[in-house]
């Protein structure tokens, strides 16, 4: 073995969840979700999810309660909701900033924008200053425009003079009329370069397009990638997750759930079972270390964010 990656991997019949030794620190969830469900969504958006899933509806109502019980170990969790006029998602950022404020010892919220409707500089403001709100979370696709397009300067400049990190959805969608080519990690590039001060987040390794995100979350000292809901995919992820190994970048990589699409407990769990599909294979290992190093980062030390 090399060390180009592999190193220091071991079979996957001597991985035992039990023998892992996790490493100290916090757990940070930087990837989940409020709203009311279905008030948030229009019909057209619980058509096109239902159509996505074999013609069955999900219930994504939110509930504290049930993300606790499956989420064990994690300290802090960022919440926020979603702004996308396009695609008929639209959670306020008040209704966020009150989930948050019932349960202020655990969660961590973020305001979210749609810079192509009317008022969206305002909504910043407010969500920022009035709300307490400690960060950013952008749709680009679901609402139609592109982050790099320098009308929309004022969120980067107003992200760098405040400190503020911006998550952003980037990868897949059911959504018909949400253009894939607004969600290219490549998008980030001239963002990253023009406002390096910024702590930005590519959310789900921008699956399908994980070798554009390594490349992207390599480059830029501050942008950084969540593998938030993707362990449903399983050799899908470990590919991803080679391609980060190979490269060099486990640590530009956040845990995040995506909840209410999945657990934590889920999601661990399917981390912590990749190289046991390996087994008679004589195909790379990921290193179990740099995985668990992962799930237990300080991301909010990362992103500079307060948690008080």
């Amino acid at each position: 073995m090399t060390s180009s990656g592999v190193a220091g991997c071991t079979s996957s019949r001597h991985w035992t969840h039990r023998a892992v030794r996790y490493p100290e620190g916090v757990i940070v969830d930087v990837h989940s979700h409020y709203w009311e469900y279905p008030q948030h969504f229009s019909d057209d958006f619980r058509m096109q999810a239902k159509r996505a899933r074999g013609d069955m509806e999900v219930d994504l109502t939110v509930k504290y309660d049930e993300y606790k019980a499956a989420a064990a170990g994690c300290n802090w969790t960022i919440v926020f909701g979603g702004k996308a006029k396009l695609s008929g998602l639209w959670v306020p950022d008040r209704a966020v900033a009150a989930y948050v404020a019932e349960h202020a010892d655990e969660l961590i919220g973020f305001l979210s924008l749609d810079p192509t409707q009317p008022g969206w500089q305002d909504q910043l403001v407010e969500g920022h200053q009035e709300l307490k709100l400690k960060g950013i979370k952008l749709l680009p696709m679901y609402a139609g425009f592109y982050p790099s397009d320098r009308q929309f300067d004022y969120i980067w400049e107003y992200a760098t003079r405040h400190g503020l990190p911006v998550l952003l959805h980037t990868g897949t969608t059911f959504v018909s009329q949400a253009p894939l080519d607004c969600t290219l990690p490549r998008q980030l590039d001239d963002v990253a370069t023009r406002f390096p001060e910024v702590k930005i987040i590519l959310a789900h390794l921008s699956h399908p397009y994980e070798g554009e995100c390594v490349a992207t979350i390599r480059k830029h000292a501050n942008v950084y990638a969540d593998c938030s809901a993707l362990h449903y995919r399983p050799y899908q992820l470990y590919n991803s997750l080679m391609l980060v190994q190979e490269y060099g970048v486990w640590h530009k990589v956040l845990y995040g759930s995506d909840y209410p699409f999945t657990t934590n407990e889920a999601s661990f769990a399917g981390m912590r079972a990749l190289n046991d599909m390996l087994a008679g294979t004589m195909l790379p290992r990921l290193n179990r270390h740099k995985l668990e190093e992962m799930i237990h980062r300080d991301s909010l030390r990362i992103l500079g964010i307060s948690a008080r």
